[in-house]
């Protein structure tokens, strides 16, 4: 089983409380605001600063009659006292004010809260109120929703992820939902990269855009003091604490020398200011920490809360372990990975032994007498350089009525995964694999994912088939599903499909090629993915045309050297058309699979739903729009994909614009999920937005994504090959929950890492400049995207040499006048007007720390930009479609 240190914490229903306490500091009262600690009288009853809460009973009462409202809290991470969570009715989210409201519920956690009086709402300014949930969120596109598109032509490719996740919510959002296949996007990447590690909690350049904050959307909708007063609430009860407990930080003795606690504990201050400041007991502490506390002033721990008592302010802990020096690659990592609860310990002797034993394992006889054979066709993958988990594989076969018979073959994981076996228990338990920029953290041992099930060339392997017959025109007149074989005739990288693609006369040499089987030729497979090219160009055409939705993202990837493992450049990912052709056939079979599934257990089918966007938001985006001149239709998907792609042009400053409306409309969305169709009654709801379809799942990345498995299973139930599901849809439901909370979790830790990767960047080889466009305009502030690295960032007035700084609303449209001081005194000083869109020169900084950077402006009329060009090449192995 896994580490207990490492693995997700996540508790049975109805338990709001701490595990079991330490023996902690009597009398402790000191507020985390305080600059000392007050050492209370400890006789006596003490003084509860949070509210006892409710009963189960009340709670389960209170929900029915709706005078309670749960959800998943969010807290805001620049402005750590705002708390939200979403309003039932897709409306603005409810605000909880402060940490006493939040009653000791961490981010993520799914609470119980009761609404305030209304005489107790809280008015929120119109220019820190952007949406007010917005800032809190962590964000995270559905990976239907999203394609990487480029602002500049990149190297060489590396892997591309089709699921996006558009989610609406800000900087800071989870959501996984704006539907897309794509990698990391704009939304996405942009918001990512600017979340800064260390300071989440304060109010700084490098921290994460918030969504109330950088959201010009909220400044210009609000002007009425009764658009202000926001719903306001108290959390009364913790239902699940999904947030894991862990924090990183840095240890410091307490202010108080002369009190009794400065003899028994230190104080643990977590980097991500949402979380709490924490009693440590000094016994867990470094021998030498009392002596000579600066010796540990930069080194990493983790903590993590055993007990939240109602008469404190600070929670209390044990220190886990010391990871290392902050600002470094790998201990940071490490503390991104236990923040989140994911789980990277080696897999038990129990999980091991569930593997094949004898070594090299061969497919037994009689699976060949179960499977169609299809060893003799020309399969093959098309992958990520680098990738190493290959789950599917395709086939493209001419038939003599000029129509085509095409498969998508997908590893058989579920043969080598038992159900209910310690393997099955620690795949369900970490649901996903996830991945880093340096490394993947997989969900299934090695062994399984890159040998045993991954579709390495020229050798036999058990898949589960999609196969249908095609016309050119990609529609679809027949369809069969069933377990095969397959062997592989070779491995081709999204390069040599694309080169491929664009050479489609042209005989491609060998040497340009990886090895192919010599049962086929480099011809036979040239042909295949023309085939397959051609009719993924009219698949797509007409998924667009019925109405779905893509919202492109930026994705960044990195060159890392291969001694040090540090960044040495960067490009933005290029999502072509070799991209684009797996993701077409990807959605196909992902959408086949939900209607088999769900035709054959309409109660157990797990598929997977993206809800329409919040409405509040989306109408204020539709305001803002509009004040800007933007023909923009938000009526449906289809219209909005249709106004984002006609709006635009295709020169370099018309794509930023694009760029920066889509990270606007991505706003809104919500995040796709998984769930069980037994548990919604209503059909409607089983939709998914942005592809614009009813039914869809998740088939076609079992190595990767526990929910495929559970699919995989589902499928062989349906076809006969295994017993019909006896498992209740309310535990799907469940296994639903955690596969949601924990592909959020590793979307959050892949933004993190890419963000600590750049920040390491900006350090070892900044500054770094570039042209960057205005996405928001504050009083003091402004947010841009910056363009050759899609990073997302706050220039501050304060940190730019100026004169003055002028805010005011050109009718609905925030504008800021910057008046610098002239380098000379004889020189007039300029001014610069900025505003949404407005082409700007950035410089990206280090700070005091490796996760730490800043943005300034460029004086006007300095010389050019820099054009340091990194190297490129990718140092991701993760190819995360959103099939």
């Amino acid at each position: 089983m896994s580490h207990p240190d490492y693995r997700l914490n996540v508790r049975p229903l109805g338990t709001p409380r701490g595990v079991s306490p330490l023996v902690g500091p009597h009398g402790v009262d000191a507020s985390p605001g305080d600059k000392k600690s007050k050492n209370r009288n400890t006789r006596g009853k003490k003084k509860s600063i949070f509210e006892t809460y409710m009963s189960r009973e009340d709670v389960s009462e209170g929900l029915k009659r709706g005078t309670l409202i749960q959800g998943v809290l969010r807290i805001n991470p620049k402005k750590f006292h705002e708390g939200f969570i979403p309003s039932p009715d897709g409306d603005r989210d409810i605000f909880i004010d402060g940490v006493v409201a939040r009653n000791r519920a961490l981010n993520g956690d799914l609470v119980v809260v009761k609404l305030l009086p209304e005489e107790q709402w809280k008015v929120i300014k119109p220019e820190s109120n952007d949406k007010e949930t917005e800032g809190a969120y962590e964000s995270d596109l559905p990976e239907e929703l999203c394609g990487s598109h480029l602002l500049q032509q990149p190297p060489k490719g590396c892997n591309d992820s089709p699921d996006v996740i558009i989610e609406a919510q800000f900087e800071d959002s989870d959501s996984e939902d704006g539907h897309g296949n794509t990698p990391n996007s704009l939304v996405d990447g942009v918001k990512k990269l600017s979340v800064c590690i260390h300071e989440k909690g304060k109010e700084d350049a490098g921290a994460p855009v918030t969504k109330d904050e950088n959201t010009v959307v909220s400044q210009d909708t609000r002007a009425s003091p009764e658009k202000s007063l926001q719903t306001s609430a108290k959390v009364v009860y913790i239902l699940e604490k999904k947030h894991s407990r862990a924090a990183t930080g840095f240890l410091k003795l307490l202010a108080d020398k002369n009190s009794e606690l400065f003899r028994k504990y230190a104080l643990f201050s977590p980097s991500d200011h949402r979380v709490p400041r924490i009693y440590v007991p000094l016994k867990d502490c470094p021998q030498d920490f009392v002596t000579r506390p600066k010796d540990y002033a930069n080194t990493l721990f983790i903590c993590r809360i055993v007990d939240w008592r109602e008469d404190s302010n600070f929670a209390l802990g044990q220190l886990a372990k010391s990871l290392g020096q902050a600002g470094e690659i790998e201990p940071e990592t490490e503390g991104i990975l236990t923040e989140y609860g994911v789980d990277f310990s080696d897999f038990s002797s129990e999980v091991l032994e569930c593997l094949p034993q004898g070594l090299p394992w061969t497919i037994p006889p009689e699976e060949f007498r179960k499977r169609r054979d299809l060893r003799k066709d020309c399969v093959f993958t098309i992958d990520p350089s680098t990738a190493r988990d290959l789950d599917d594989a395709l086939s493209c076969k001419s038939l003599a009525d000029g129509n085509f018979e095409v498969g998508v073959h997908i590893a058989d994981v579920s043969y080598f995964v038992p159900e209910g076996s310690h393997l099955d228990k620690v795949a369900a338990e970490r649901a996903t694999s996830v991945y880093l920029v340096q490394k993947v953290v997989p969900m299934l041992p090695r062994l399984l994912c890159e040998e045993l099930c991954s579709l390495n060339p020229m050798t036999d392997k058990l898949t589960f088939s999609v196969i249908w017959t095609l016309t050119p025109e990609g529609k679809i007149l027949s369809e069969w599903f069933g377990r095969t074989v397959i062997r592989s005739c070779t491995k081709l990288s999204y390069e040599h499909a694309q080169s491929m693609i664009e050479s489609p006369t042209r005989k491609i040499p060998e040497k340009e090629l990886p090895p192919i089987a010599p049962e086929h030729s480099g011809e036979e497979v040239h042909r295949a993915v023309l085939s397959l090219h051609r009719i993924a160009k009219e698949l797509r055409k007409q998924r667009f045309m019925d109405g779905a939705l893509r919202l492109d993202q930026l994705k960044l990837a990195f060159t890392l050297d291969h001694e040090t493992g540090l960044p040495q450049g960067c490009h933005i990912y290029e999502y072509r058309d070799s991209n684009k052709l797996v993701e077409e056939f990807m959605l196909l079979a992902n959408m086949a699979v939900a209607h088999k599934i769900h035709r054959a257990f309409p109660e157990r089918a797990l598929l997977r739903r993206h809800p329409p966007p919040q409405t509040k938001m989306l109408n204020d985006l539709m305001e803002f729009c509009d004040q800007l001149g933007l023909p923009m239709d938000f009526s449906s998907a289809g219209a909005l994909n249709k106004s984002l792609t006609e709006t635009f042009g295709d020169d370099k400053y018309s794509l930023a614009r694009k760029e920066v409306l889509t990270n606007m409309c991505s706003r809104p969305m919500q995040m796709a999920v998984y769930f069980c169709a037994g548990t919604l009654r209503d059909p409607a709801q089983f939709r998914h937005y942005a592809l614009n379809v009813p039914l869809y799942t998740h088939f076609t990345s079992p190595i990767r994504r526990f929910a495929d498995v559970v699919v995989h299973r589902l499928l062989a139930a349906a076809l006969g090959y295994r017993e019909p599901p006896d498992t209740e849809p309310d535990a799907l439901q469940k296994q639903a929950d955690h596969c949601n909370d924990r592909r959020m979790a590793s979307k959050r830790v892949q933004e993190l890492s890419t963000g600590l990767f750049f920040a390491v960047l900006v350090k070892e080889s900044g500054p770094l400049e570039s042209e960057a466009m205005v996405l928001g305009v504050l009083n003091q502030a402004f947010d841009v995207l910056v363009l050759r690295y899609g990073v997302q960032k706050r220039v501050y007035c304060n940190a730019l040499p100026l004169r003055s700084h002028h805010f005011q609303k050109v009718g609905k449209k925030p504008e800021l006048t910057l008046v610098w001081e002239p380098k000379d005194l004889e020189q007039e000083p300029v001014q610069q007007v900025v505003t949404i869109f407005s082409l700007v020169e950035v410089v990206l900084r280090a700070e005091a720390t490796a996760l730490k950077y800043s943005a300034i402006l460029k004086r006007p009329g300095t010389e050019g930009l820099l054009d340091p060009q990194g190297k490129q090449g990718c140092g991701d192995h993760s190819d995360q479609r959103e099939d």
